[in-house]
């Protein structure tokens, strides 16, 4: 087995044109050892050894991933991509998601850290001075934390310095979720097309990972139930966030009518067609959802008149739990369908006694 590599970084001087950071290691990757060295870029890109030093660690994390024990953090987490960040392990959304913060934030300030030198106090201040939300820095933790767990289980380490590292994952405000009324104000201003996705977003709770990377062939109109099968992620089809998402998920009458309106008039309408397809790629993709929230959902919210804070929220922020919330429970539909939901997506909210109200009302509420 290969050992672990101090390598070595520094500046070479160039006798036409600016300096240049190179990098020299030896490859045993052939069985012989090989003397090996790669320019990192100018001395006018990267100004001084810090910066040459944060742009060499994928590099130098690439050349110990097959070598022994990990000596750190970037060696440690190059040994964490190689064998859990593994589309058989995790998701693509989780794995592209841990990459741009092992990027971005852990390995530019950690990685050159030996492993033993990470103390718990060092780590909760530097979460302190990032500018992120709670949730972020709490992810942050988060994958550290299991990191070292990794480091334990390959018994490199007895003690996980993160473990006592304190966050919070509080909110800094509420979410600004629409009422009833609000909603179906939001409803009566957009397209066929987009009238249809809010009310599948908003009636099902799906994620919109799930919701574009639906096709027709998904749709069971005769048991009024669309599966879910599948999401996308920044364009990459693949397997949901979970299993227990791949499962039939009720529609309503007046969603699965809408959703027919727009099959109608969509230009893809074959079974193996997305139902909100991109037409600038001749549906071959679906559509982006940020870029429906930006084009058409906000500009509604503010023809609506609705708060100026609703109109900048988060993607299909429409929360089915906060629309069951003001439904009346009253026809066999309505229970069924939301003690489904509930048990499929481990929701907070609780079926509870509500007043009686008329199906119509309902059927208002979601025209």
């Amino acid at each position: 087995m290969s050992r672990f590599q101090q390598e070595s970084l520094f500046k070479l001087v160039r006798k036409s044109g600016p300096g240049v950071w190179v990098f020299r290691w030896y490859d045993n990757s052939s069985g012989m050892r090989k003397y090996r060295k790669q320019i990192i870029g100018s001395v006018v890109e990267l100004r001084n050894r810090r910066e040459a030093e944060n742009a060499v660690m994928p590099l130098r994390s690439s050349i110990n991933a097959e070598a022994g024990t990990p000596r750190r953090v970037c060696d440690l987490a190059a040994h964490y991509r190689l064998h859990e960040l593994t589309s058989e392990r995790k998701a693509f959304s989780t794995i592209e998601g841990h990459q741009a913060l092992f990027k971005r934030y852990i390995e530019p300030r950690w990685g050159h850290f030996r492993l033993s030198a990470v103390r718990t106090i060092q780590v909760e201040e530097w979460l302190d001075s990032l500018a992120l939300a709670p949730s972020s820095k709490a992810k942050l933790k988060s994958i550290l934390s299991t990191m070292y767990n990794h480091a334990i289980r390959y018994e490199w380490l007895t003690f996980n310095p993160i473990s006592r590292v304190r966050t919070s994952s509080k909110r800094l405000r509420d979410k600004d979720v629409l009422t009833p009324e609000e909603f179906q104000s939001l409803a009566e201003q957009l397209s066929v097309r987009d009238r249809a996705m809010v009310l599948l977003a908003g009636s099902t709770g799906l994620r919109r990972s799930e919701m574009i990377a639906l096709t027709w062939a998904d749709l069971d109109t005769g048991n009024m139930e669309v599966n879910v099968l599948r999401s996308c992620v920044r364009n990459r089809i693949g397997k949901t966030k979970t299993e227990s998402s791949r499962r039939p998920v009720p529609l309503h009458p007046i969603v699965l009518s809408a959703l027919l309106n727009w099959r109608s008039e969509s230009l893809y309408a074959e079974e193996a067609d997305f139902l909100f397809p991109s037409i600038r790629l001749r549906g071959a993709r679906p559509l982006s959802p940020d870029s429906v929230l930006k084009k058409s959902i906000r500009p509604a919210l503010v023809r609506t008149g609705l708060r100026a804070s609703k109109s900048g929220g988060t993607a299909f922020d429409i929360r089915w739990r906060r629309i069951c919330e003001r439904l009346a429970l009253t026809s066999k539909w309505h229970r069924n369908y939301c003690a489904t939901q509930v048990a499929g997506r481990r929701s907070t909210f609780t079926l509870v006694p509500y007043p009686s109200r008329s199906e119509m009302q309902i059927q208002k509420l979601l025209r």
